[in-house]
């Protein structure tokens, strides 16, 4: 469970020599300090000197000081860290002078190093029953009560390293007998002899003990150890063990042997050591500084004895190495049990004098050789041969400096399956030389390392490996490579390639294999992908291109065995449902760490996957945070929930379609009320008289004083009163009817607009009869359209019957706009007032002599002119 560190219990210490609170002008600078909790009161104005008395002695100044001490309090001391659930303490680093009295007493682990403890008294864990852990390291204790951890029986883990204590604290370890893990070694006691408290220790597994004044071990040391399986023993000397009593190694059981002794002056005590560990089970020895400060010359073998062990792992950490001590080494590894040995940062060095002896014989055969951190790359032929390195399986060459490989080491390394060289000085140039033969070398090599040099040609190491017929596995990353346009050629076994760390762009892929399973692309710099590489490559099954710079997502990526895909942390911000069709196996997708937009896109992608249950988005929920748009920045894709509608394509469809339905519904229910489809018929059919039906060359010219609007019931009235009082005048008045002037042949319509057009007036003759009739609206409707777009008032309005402008129907809005609107002439009832009416009527129709000649005598004109 991920633990949450908060502040709570201030730390309680006490001064003494070489703690926090040593010097009281120390302490007492820092009350009140920046940073410390206790701050003084506000002290009241100050008064002259004179009234404040002579100065204070020192001695008085010492009981301010404890005072001002008294007063801060527990708060003047820095907290220590306990979790949410008060199992662990972290005092770690805080310049206590002693252990806090305030922690929790359900504490499982606490922390209590690099701290200033001078001593562990009876009270400091009284209570902690539950305590497991403990870490004191660090420190500079000297003292231990006996009582001690007396409360604390089931402490399974105490460390003590790196401590001051005079003494091994026997007896107060007694009450641990659940202890599995003691660390008590860096200490100053001169004598390693356990007593007979550690015999009781039955739960003990791993044990260190030591210091820099240990100078002899002793034969009956170890002795109360007999009966105790260890899993590791560890222990330290003084920078040269001027004793070694034979036996003293006799009395562990132990796997591991941990030995940090230096034999610069005591060379002879090594092989006593390991004759007192024949017959043990011990698989692990492990020496450190075994020459601290000389190179060892002599000509015995110190190494006499390895050859019984049981041991098959040995190390030599650090200490001085020259070649016969090196190939002294070789020589008794090769005749024992040991199959992993590691040399790890020794000071190499070739011997003034060479030892011929058993040259050409070091060869071991090693499951695995470990050679790190070591400053001399000599070490690789020490012999001037490489022939130590024939026999062995698996060989690691890390960090030793060396950038040259010569043609005769591939040779030697006939045996090796697994090679790493990373962390050198490697050149394309001398790790390839194309003056070597490599064919039929590394017959073996599966898995090849060769990360962390400075490598530039994907090329040269296609050339190195393509003849190698077992390589897998190839490990090049932390390198310059994929920024030259190559072409290479590699091993057809190739499975796994790892390029993370170089400087890969598109053009690369032109230049990887295409039998990989696995490839990685990591943190290289890569901008842009090539679709056509992933076509070429059927068995990629895991492929990584996480801390890239890949802007976009094709949809056309197309890898059909894939299954895992890693592309967090680059700077794309789009994902769809569509973005990994082609990818049918795909189990696990880590897509975290980029700039997302968080739109529909990104959320049905997610909801998707999670109906579908795969891919597994392997890092979701951190790191998926939204970039797009502004309101949304920072905010975490998780919590990204759009509105019901918003994403649900379906859903919204059906709105869409049902509103729309709904929007035609309402439009035609208005034009049906409003009689569109009327006012559009009339519309058509004067478009197409005016503009469809014209003859050509024919223009507008007024033939009629007037056009009579009437409805067929209203005919007699017409013909009887209206024609033949303004007709039968002196000049007569040229009227227009339809009976008489239409023009047969012709559509109705368009005798209609083009009378209208040709009449000065329009005279409507209304009735209830005219409401009735559709041509009378249509004649209506065309001569206010003429009206508007001549900008004249040419309409005169006869009432021959009283009617309700009200009551009249939709279409003839218009008219009734008319009605209230213009003068009206109303058709009387008694005679005596009728030729008032036709005065009237006179009036408005005009002067009759003020048009042209009539449409048949304009006719007869043009007739006689041709």
């Amino acid at each position: 469970m991920r633990k949450r560190w908060f502040s709570s219990f201030s730390l309680q210490t006490q001064g003494g020599p070489g703690g926090a609170g040593g010097r009281f002008g120390d302490e007492a600078a820092s009350v009140g300090a920046p940073g410390c909790p206790f701050q003084p009161h506000r002290s009241r104005p100050a008064a002259p000197p004179e009234a404040m008395g002579p100065p204070p002695t020192a001695g008085a100044r010492g009981v301010w000081y404890l005072v001002l001490l008294a007063l801060a309090g527990d708060a003047a001391w820095p907290s220590c860290r306990i979790d949410a659930d008060n199992r662990t303490g972290l005092c770690k680093g805080q310049d206590l002078g002693r252990v806090p009295r305030d922690l929790p007493r359900g504490l499982q682990g606490l922390d209590l190093s690099y701290n200033k403890l001078r001593e562990i008294t009876a009270d400091d864990f009284a209570g902690m029953t539950q305590l497991r852990r403990l870490d004191l390291g660090y420190n500079n204790i000297s003292h231990i009560a006996p009582d001690a951890f007396l409360s604390n029986l089931l402490l399974e883990q105490l460390r003590l390293f790196n401590n001051s204590l005079n003494f091994i604290p026997a007896p107060a370890l007694r009450p641990l007998v659940n202890l599995r893990w003691l660390d008590m070694s860096n200490n100053l006691y001169g004598s390693a002899a356990l007593d007979s408290v550690f015999g009781g220790l039955r739960q003990l597994r791993e044990l260190s003990l030591g210091g820099p004044l240990l100078r002899v071990i002793s034969q009956g040391d170890f002795a109360v150890l007999k009966d105790t399986a260890l899993q590791k023993f560890a222990v330290k000397s003084a920078s040269s063990l001027r004793r070694y009593e034979a036996g003293a190694f006799s009395w562990l059981n132990t796997t591991e042997l941990w030995c940090d002794i230096a034999l610069d002056e005591n060379a002879a005590a090594l092989p006593v050591m390991l004759r007192d560990l024949r017959g043990k089970a011990l698989d692990y020895l492990r020496f450190r500084n075994l020459f601290e400060f000389t190179y060892y010359t002599g000509d015995a073998d110190p190494f006499a004895g390895l050859a019984d062990l049981q041991i098959t792992k040995l190390v030599f950490f650090r200490g001085k190495f020259n070649e016969n001590l090196l190939r002294l080494a070789l020589l008794n590894v090769q005749r024992s049990r040991v199959r992993d040995l590691a040399l790890v940062a020794i000071d190499f060095a070739r011997s003034p004098r060479r030892n011929s002896s058993g040259v050409g014989a070091a060869a071991p055969r090693l499951d695995r050789l470990l050679l790190q951190d070591i400053s001399n790359p000599d070490v690789l032929r020490f012999d001037w041969t490489f022939t130590w390195l024939s026999g062995v399986a698996a060989l690691s060459i890390i960090n030793v400096n060396f950038n040259y490989v010569p043609c005769d080491v591939w040779g030697e390394m006939r045996n090796v399956e697994v090679l790493d060289i990373s962390g050198n000085r490697l050149e394309d140039g001398y790790i390839y030389n194309q003056r070597c033969n490599y064919q039929d070398v590394m017959p073996k090599l599966e898995s090849f390392i060769v990360a962390t040099n400075q490598l530039l040609s994907l090329a040269v190491v296609a050339a190195l490996t393509r003849t190698w017929p077992r390589l897998t596995r190839l490990d090049a990353s932390h390198n310059s490579l994929g920024s030259l346009q190559e072409t290479c050629q590699w091993s057809p076994t190739l499975r796994w390639l790892a390029l993370h760390h170089n400087r890969v762009t598109a053009g690369t892929f032109g230049c990887l294999p295409t039998t990989l399973e696995y490839l990685d692309l990591s943190y290289s710099q890569l901008d842009r992908l090539n679709m056509d590489y992933f076509t070429r490559s059927p068995r990629l099954r895991e492929l990584r291109l996480s801390g890239n710079k890949i802007k976009f997502i094709p949809s056309e990526w197309r890898c059909p065995r894939l299954e895992v895909l890693a592309i967090d942390g680059n700077s794309f911000g789009v994902i769809n449902r569509g973005s990994f069709v082609n990818m049918p196996r795909l189990v696990s997708l880590a897509a975290g760490n980029n700039p997302y937009h968080c739109t529909c896109d990104l959320h049905l992608f997610l909801e998707e996957t999670r109906r579908r249950g795969r891919p597994t988005l392997a890092d979701w929920p951190h790191n998926w945070t939204c970039y797009h748009p502004e309101p949304l920045l920072d905010t975490a894709v998780a919590a990204y929930a759009p509105r019901p509608l918003e994403c649900d394509v379906p859903a919204l469809v059906a709105v869409a379609v049902a509103s729309t339905a709904l929007a035609v519904a309402a439009c035609a229910a208005l034009c049906w009320k409003l009689d569109a489809a009327w006012y559009l018929r009339a519309t058509y059919r004067l478009v197409r008289a005016k503009y469809g039906g014209r003859r050509a060359g024919a223009a507008r010219r007024c033939s009629y004083h007037a056009f009579i609007s009437y409805s067929c019931a209203d005919a007699d009235w017409v013909r009887r009163e209206l024609l033949q009082r303004l007709e039968s005048t002196t000049p007569p008045y040229r009227l227009c009817i339809h009976e008489r002037d239409f023009t047969p042949g012709r559509w109705i319509i368009e005798n209609i607009v083009e009378n209208i057009e040709r009449s000065a007036k329009v005279i409507f003759v209304l009735s209830r009869s005219f409401v009735d009739s559709e041509w009378c609206n249509y004649e209506l409707y065309f001569a206010h359209q003429r009206a508007v777009g001549l900008g004249s008032e040419d309409v005169i309005l006869v009432v021959k019957e009283p009617i309700d402008a009200r009551g009249l129907p939709r279409r003839f809005a218009r008219l009734r706009k008319m009605l209230g609107t213009k003068t009206y002439l109303e058709w009387p009832r008694e005679p005596g007032r009728r030729s008032f009416f036709w005065l009237q009527l006179r009036s408005l129709l005009g002067n009759p002599e003020g048009l042209g000649p009539a449409s048949g005598e304009e006719e007869t004109a043009v007739d006689a002119t041709t």
